[in-house]
């Protein structure tokens, strides 16, 4: 990593851990959605990170109306101001309420604080959460620390390494 981010450790997360940890948050969900018997109206997924997750969770609370938003807040590993590229259907989101908002990850809160403005009776649910963005989280699995860069499976590519002790 380079010396000007602010990321010290890395934690690489793979595809069967993706799916483990987004089932988890579905069995957290399930029926505490607002409607009767905790149902949720629909699931809508921050982009790009949280299309996997939020399709996991979908499936498993048995959800078929699924939207997304799409916000731009990193540039490779720096943080940029948040923009909203793309929003969800407004008939079907209002304010949020019912709606289950999805994202793989809250860091600093920035992409939360702005889709929270936009649907604040939304429930915003995330797999992995840092401390900064915590208290914008209604529900997340892990907690990682501030300084952790979370490389997800999406981001990665499959390549060889060389031994520790180098090619024999």
């Amino acid at each position: 990593m380079s010396q000007t981010s602010p990321y010290d450790k890395g934690f690489h997360i793979s595809w069967d851990q993706v799916h483990r940890d987004s089932k988890a948050l579905a069995w957290r969900l399930d029926h505490q959605g607002p409607g009767a018997g905790g149902e949720w109206r629909a699931v809508v997924a921050i982009t790009r990170g949280g299309l996997v997750p939020a399709a996991i969770v979908a499936r498993e609370l048995n959800i078929r109306v699924i939207d997304t938003i799409s916000v731009k807040s990193y540039d490779h590993k720096n943080q940029i101001e948040a923009q909203v590229l793309k929003a969800p259907d407004a008939t079907l989101v209002r304010d949020g309420d019912g709606i289950l908002v999805i994202d793989d990850l809250v860091d600093t809160g920035r992409t939360l604080e702005v889709v929270r403005a936009r649907y604040p009776r939304a429930h915003f649910a995330t797999v992995y959460a840092k401390p900064k963005g915590r208290p914008l989280v209604d529900t997340f699995i892990t907690e990682v620390s501030q300084d952790t860069w979370i490389y997800f499976p999406w981001d990665m590519a499959m390549q060889y390494v060389e031994p520790l002790r180098g090619a024999s």
